[in-house]
């Protein structure tokens, strides 16, 4: 008789799945920091890992979708080698299974882990060893700072600094307080010490976010401010320039503007979801804003640095958006002619009031009005990169292969915005910025060689 013993894989190291929004790459890279600390080292291939950890988004439902489908990877990973792998499921989705539904359709899990457990992911790690955990997931008040270990996972030039956590807007619309719990805003100290070391790092684009950056400081109680931050930021050394995303527009400040003028470091790109246009509809929102003040900040922006790529997205289909409504923000779409929108159709959310009123408009209709505003964007879009056709632009160049290049304006966050194709004379470098002639564009990509 022939046999043949199975051979026994060797497994080694976490293999990491990150969903969702830069805010959550961050706390993914704060656990592979913690992991790598304790002897667990990423591994970027899950056939030999040991461990396979998924951290969650649960924003919206296809959020949700998307980390039930990596979820399902993960076991049939975990199926071929049950021995010797460990699923971990972290994050998000857990904070929103507030009944432990997710957790008891996936029994093969061995560990889950809220929002809370991101600095403690070593022990959740421990746990899944010695057996089940389902994980707990109170309100979140976690927070991390300049002292707790975090492995950048981005390009080597650019890193998210993550200057609070949590929301007191409360939306009526929007699940985030509920999920990542109220404003927690980290010190200027705190931020300072981190943003020293990863300019140290020869990171060159840090890019501040949090889910309102316009309201960091406010539950402080000690004067801290955005402007405040900025404005010691800008006395560092170093060669960087800072972005900023996720600010409200109910919370800019005089004192921002001011600084934003005379602020060296700062990139003329300003990211302000506004949702809508319409004062009835933002009321129902509780945006704790109205189309007049909205303008106002608009116009202030457009004072204090002219050049501002203003970046926006837009919600259709809310609670009692009527043709009125919506005819009010397409022509608004079409007279602002905003640098970069995205839009979404209204999904009711679990826990929200918005979820709770029944003047819900047809999903299919909310739909149809999203693709409608896309649409006239494309066209605002393709205008604006066509009247680049023939100058002279700065690109950051985020990919190189000779003399290939690919990078990405000042107007263009990473993996958000526009792309730039372009070509040299000579080697290009990752990280450095180039002047760029533009030569062909298309709506969302630009093309060029260097000058």
């Amino acid at each position: 008789m022939n046999c043949r013993r199975k051979n026994r894989l060797t497994a080694e190291g976490v293999y990491l799945v990150s969903l969702g929004c830069p805010k959550n790459l961050v706390d993914s890279e704060v656990m592979a920091g913690v992991l790598l600390t304790n002897g667990i080292l990423l591994n970027f291939d899950k056939n030999t890992a040991e461990y396979y950890l998924i951290n969650t988004c649960a924003f919206l439902p296809g959020a949700r979708s998307e980390c039930e489908s990596a979820i399902a990877e993960g076991i049939r990973w975990k199926k071929r080698h049950p021995e010797v792998r460990k699923l971990i499921v972290a994050g998000c989705l857990i904070q929103q299974d507030k009944e432990k539904l997710i957790r008891s359709k996936y029994p093969e899990v061995d560990a889950w882990s809220g929002v809370d457990g991101v600095a403690d992911i070593f022990k959740t790690f421990q746990a899944a060893k010695a057996g089940y955990t389902a994980g707990d997931a109170p309100r979140p008040t976690y927070l991390y700072d300049e002292n707790t270990p975090r492995l950048q996972l981005t390009l080597p030039h650019v890193a998210y600094l993550k200057i609070a956590d949590g929301c007191d807007n409360c939306c009526a619309y929007c699940s985030i307080p509920l999920i990542r719990g109220g404003l927690r805003s980290r010190s200027i100290e705190s931020v300072l010490a981190e943003a020293k070391n990863l300019i140290a790092n020869n990171v060159k684009e840090l890019i501040v976010i949090a889910q309102d950056v316009t309201a960091y400081g406010a539950d402080r109680n000690d004067g801290t401010t955005l402007a405040k931050l900025l404005h010691e930021m800008d006395k560092l050394e170093g060669e960087f320039f800072i972005r900023l995303l996720y600010t409200h527009p109910a919370h800019y400040t005089d004192e921002f503007f001011a600084e934003y003028a005379v602020n060296k470091h700062i990139m003329p790109y300003l990211d302000i979801p506004l949702q809508h246009i319409n004062s009835n509809i933002l009321l129902k929102m509780g945006r704790k804003t109205d189309r007049t003040a909205i303008e106002t900040v608009l116009e202030k922006i457009r004072q204090a640095r002219p050049e501002t790529a203003i970046r926006t997205t837009f919600i259709t289909g809310l609670p009692g958006e009527g043709e009125t409504e919506f005819a009010e923000l397409m022509e608004f779409v079409k007279v602002k002619r905003f640098a970069r929108l995205g839009v979404f159709s209204y999904s009711p959310e679990p826990g929200t009031p918005a979820a709770e009123r029944t003047d819900r408009v047809d999903s299919a209709i909310a739909g149809e009005r999203a693709a409608k505003i896309m649409e006239l964007q494309e066209n605002i879009a393709l205008s604006y990169n066509q009247a680049l056709v023939g100058k002279t632009v700065n690109v950051i160049c985020d990919e190189a292969d000779g003399r290939n290049g690919v990078g990405r304006t000042f107007a263009d966050a990473p993996e958000i915005d526009n792309i730039v194709y372009f070509t040299g004379n000579k080697r290009l470098k990752t990280g450095e910025i180039y002047q760029v002639l533009i030569t062909e564009a298309e709506t969302f990509d630009l093309y060029g060689k260097l000058c």
